[in-house]
């Protein structure tokens, strides 16, 4: 399945990839006409791979547990001061998007919308410290009643184009799609301080297939 977000991209990549794949079959010469065609044949498989949006049904709906919101690296474990929202500590988990991952992002839990915001700003490499406070960004807070859970969708210094389909006050489901990162990425998520981690730095982790922590 092609996510939305792919569907006016795709079909223009594919008439300038097809033109220069033409132009390359009539005038260069065999070898290199060859070669170019492969190019654009694998570049095209790559932006299709990239907008892919597989279905993922979340294994048990529970208001404890805050599933993996992205699929990539957990590269980010730490405590922090969050001062957007919370203006006080919270257990910060980063997933790095790499532009092979699927790049939709999806709630780790069911709840109503709290807060919802989106700054301009720089595009620092997504691993950067300072890119969760000085990178383009979208911020979300999911409130389930008992607990707040707040979202942010960073942009890095390939990915430019963030998406977030929430306004505040919306109810969301757990695993509901909620963005899209165009070429990967980073997502934090800041957590209460005694939510017992699920996962560690250097896992591999699939958006709504994995848990990422347990809240009390």
């Amino acid at each position: 399945m092609i996510h939305k977000e792919g569907r006016k991209i795709l079909p223009l990549a594919f008439v300038a990839l097809f033109g220069l794949a033409l132009f390359g079959h009539f005038y260069l010469a065999t070898l290199p006409g060859l070669l170019l065609k492969i190019a654009c044949g694998v570049f095209f498989l790559l932006i299709l791979q990239f907008f892919r949006n597989p279905k993922r049904l979340i294994p048990q709906e529970d208001s404890k547990l805050v599933y993996v919101p992205a699929d990539g690296k957990v590269v980010v474990i730490e405590k922090v001061q969050e001062e957007e929202y919370f203006q006080g500590e919270r257990l910060q988990v980063s997933i790095f998007m790499s532009p092979l991952n699927v790049h939709v992002n999806r709630s780790p839990l069911a709840g109503i919308v709290k807060y919802f915001k989106y700054h301009p700003g720089k595009y620092l490499v997504a691993w950067h410290p300072k890119s969760s406070t000085e990178n383009e960004r979208a911020t979300v807070v999911i409130d389930n009643g008992k607990h707040e859970v707040l979202l942010r969708q960073i942009a890095g210094a390939v990915a430019r184009r963030i998406r977030t389909y929430v306004t505040p006050d919306q109810q969301l489901k757990q695993g509901e799609e909620f963005g899209f990162i165009t070429f990967g990425s980073r997502v934090d998520v800041f957590l209460p301080l005694d939510a017992q981690m699920k996962v560690s730095i250097g896992d591999d982790v699939k958006g709504n297939l994995d848990v990422l922590a347990e809240l009390s």
